[in-house]
């Protein structure tokens, strides 16, 4: 599954676990991937792991910051309805 946020990014799906998801986020103008998103369990959230060697613009930080949000809110909502 891929999540194009716009033409500079995208957020593909590579592994889903039995309760939280992996997905990589890929540069679409050089189609390298920047980093991952995971789920971290100490702090019990998705978080976004960054490729060593690679700068983030503000624009860039935020797509990646409202894409988390959006997968921290749908786990929330999964998990209170168990």
């Amino acid at each position: 599954m891929k999540f194009d946020v716009d033409k500079d990014l995208r957020f593909e799906l590579i592994n889903e676990k039995r309760k939280t998801q992996v997905y990589s986020v890929v540069n679409m103008k050089q189609l390298t991937c920047i980093g991952i998103i995971k789920w971290h369990p100490s702090w019990r959230h998705y978080c976004f792991f960054p490729e060593e060697e690679t700068v983030y613009s503000d624009r860039c930080l935020l797509k990646i910051g409202n894409f988390l949000e959006v997968l921290n809110k749908n786990h929330k909502i999964k998990n209170e309805r168990k």
